[in-house]
């Protein structure tokens, strides 16, 4: 009898039943995997919820100041010359469409992991990838006044704008500047 015509004469019973171990273990698997995934999504879920994760999606800089630790950046921020004519994403958000969204993540990623587990300095500090930001920010915005003021070539640096302006987006405040990283002003 050949192979073929074994597997023929085999009952539907005994080919059902050929792989039993590997019918459990995926099942096992299957089961595993749906219930981490619930847990996650329901983890994700309720931390969206609590934290007022749709704020952050708005423009309203009502949104930033749900971290308790924004209440001091949005008072001075209230204070400020800015306070009319800019919002929070207008300085700390790229202009372009595919950045502003990268950035928002990338940020809203490290902060809530970084006010989660309470490990930010207090004050907070501008980040060198951020204070790039809102560098190309203050440029966009004011490029009609500052761009005799740029280098000639594209690469070149210059001179951050919050370096003379320090207190233009959020008034001076003695407890944060005097702080700040050295190269940020």
């Amino acid at each position: 009898m050949t192979q073929r015509e074994n597997q023929r004469s085999r009952s539907p019973r005994q080919v059902r039943n050929r792989y039993p171990k590997a019918k459990v273990y995926a099942g096992l698997f299957s089961s595993f995997f749906a219930i981490l995934l619930g847990i996650v999504l329901g983890l994700g879920t309720f931390t969206f919820g609590y934290g007022k994760g749709a704020s952050y999606l708005s423009n309203d800089p009502q949104g930033c100041v749900n971290c308790h630790v924004m209440q001091e950046p949005f008072d001075t921020w209230q204070k400020s010359s800015h306070h009319d004519v800019a919002v929070c994403n207008d300085c700390h958000l790229s202009h372009d469409p595919i950045g502003k969204w990268v950035t928002k993540a990338d940020n809203g990623f490290f902060h809530s992991l970084a006010f989660t587990f309470n490990d930010y300095p207090d004050p907070l500090r501008i980040k060198p990838r951020n204070r790039k930001v809102t560098q190309h920010a203050c440029l966009h915005c004011h490029s009609d006044f500052v761009h005799n003021m740029l280098p000639a070539h594209q690469h070149s640096d210059t001179m951050s704008c919050v370096h003379c302006h320090a207190d233009v987006g959020h008034s001076l405040h003695s407890r944060v500047y005097p702080l700040l990283e050295p190269d940020s002003r």
